[in-house]
């Protein structure tokens, strides 16, 4: 809050007791004033000032208290939602230059975001609001979804193949996730498990190693998750499990197996060449979970690599230890 507020860490100590004092007297007010209420709001460094807003302008003398203040407007909230409910009601018919529109209650209007206000009047009018209680705002906002990098989600390479991310990792600022190399090769692009555009191969090693880096694009956020059924498990750090401890790998084919570490720095000779340096396990896995995390607790481990078996017959499994990937191409693990 110091680094993005721009107040020091006394105001913001200052700020949080503040915020949470205001939520309970914004809930009293509320019912207080009934039909009349028209919205509240912060102000200030440390929100020490609470803006009560109401149409009745009798009630306003009922506003009182230490940093609470009064202010007469000519809406109600109730008729402002209505008018927002309106236009929601019409949003298949909104030009695409008219991204976004919301309650503003420091205005007491519904704010309509354009690019191209003509055609914002024109898309306010055929909703049949009042235009009164609506004011369209000059704005070049563009706004778009943003979707959560996950070890052992899906992706795919270059619109075919499908593998599974390991761990969401940084390379300076630049976010991406570490998968098996067998997965790309550099220059190969990735789409995710919603075939959105994703990012791009950076570097890949096999054989002889199993791991490989893709940065990926301002739509995507790396997490520090790795997908455990209906739920996520957060990655802490990268400390090595040893020979006999549990482990568990997740894979966008099988979903989350578990089993223990069987061996470490283990050869293993693929059709494609040979693999040194691998960790055999007998959690079991199959095509297109290649890539996919291995972590034990909060611990990562590695990216699935390969093996025998299945998960119906079981197997083994073969997994990249993830801090030779880390090294080889200077990452940061993202870590809760």
């Amino acid at each position: 809050m110091s680094r993005d507020l721009g107040i020091t860490k006394e105001q913001a100590e200052s700020r949080l007791l503040n915020e949470a004092r205001a939520a309970g007297l914004e809930a009293s007010y509320r019912d207080k004033l009934g039909g009349s209420y028209a919205g509240s709001w912060l102000s200030g460094p440390t929100s020490a000032t609470l803006t009560v807003a109401t149409s009745d302008a009798a009630a306003a003398a009922s506003i009182t208290g230490v940093g609470v203040k009064a202010q007469v407007v000519k809406n109600s909230l109730a008729s402002l939602n209505a008018a927002k409910d309106a236009l929601d009601k019409a949003a298949a018919n909104a030009p695409a230059s008219a991204p976004s529109w919301y309650v503003d209650v420091a205005t007491n209007s519904v704010v309509v975001l354009s690019s191209a206000p003509a055609e914002a009047d024109g898309f306010i009018s055929a909703s049949g609001v009042d235009k009164a209680l609506v004011r369209v705002e000059q704005s070049a906002e563009a706004p778009r979804t943003f979707y959560d990098l996950r070890g052992g989600d899906a992706y795919y390479i270059n619109n075919s193949a499908r593998c599974s991310i390991g761990f969401s990792v940084r390379r300076g600022s630049t976010p991406g996730f570490v998968t098996a190399g067998h997965c790309g090769r550099a220059g190969n692009t990735t789409t995710g498990y919603n075939q959105v555009a994703q990012g791009t191969f950076q570097g890949s090693s096999f054989p002889g190693n199993d791991y490989a880096w893709v940065a990926v694009n301002s739509n995507w956020t790396p997490q520090p998750w790795v997908k455990s059924g209906s739920s996520n498990v957060i990655v802490r750090g990268y400390s090595v499990a040893g020979v006999g401890s549990s482990i568990c790998r997740s894979g966008s084919t099988t979903g989350w197996r578990c089993g223990t570490v069987q061996q470490l720095n283990a050869t293993v000779r693929y059709s494609q060449g040979t693999v040194s340096g691998l960790t055999r396990t007998n959690a079991c896995a199959e095509p297109g979970d290649s890539g996919g995390s291995f972590i034990s607790g909060n611990q990562a481990q590695g990216m699935t690599s390969g093996g025998s078996g299945n998960c119906s017959s079981g197997g083994t499994t073969y997994f990249q230890p993830v801090g030779e990937a880390l090294s080889a191409y200077g990452l940061t693990l993202v870590t809760g």
